[in-house]
């Protein structure tokens, strides 16, 4: 649940703006403040069964974004290529060479100023 809860906040933090104001409220009021049902319900003024809904069609609406768009997908593979980068350019940074130590240290500045 916990993963599912990462995950569905993620893609609330990716793809959040092109929801509507009540998907985005109840969303994050079930994710990110873990408020139930009930307690959602009370403070929205509608019943448990609308938020449990609104909930419902808005994971399947985010879920369909990322399958759609990517952007989720892509930031973990660019993560991954920056930390074999930075891996990389650090076994460099001890080379003999003036020149190969220059471009490994311009190399972990480049991935430093990418960083998120």
């Amino acid at each position: 649940m916990k993963q599912e809860a990462f995950t569905m906040s993620l893609l609330l933090d990716y793809y959040g703006s092109l929801l509507t104001e009540k998907q985005r409220n109840a969303f994050d009021l079930y994710y990110n403040q873990d408020l139930s049902l009930a307690e959602i319900a009370e403070q929205e003024g509608i019943s448990r069964q609308g938020v449990h809904d609104t909930i419902n069609r808005t994971e399947a609406a985010l879920l369909q974004m990322e399958q759609a768009i990517g952007c989720i997908e892509r930031a973990g593979h660019i993560r991954k290529a920056m930390d074999m980068i930075r891996a990389c350019a650090e076994a460099l940074s001890s080379h003999e060479d003036p020149t190969v130590r220059k471009n490994a240290e311009s190399i972990l500045s480049a991935v430093a100023s990418v960083k998120e």
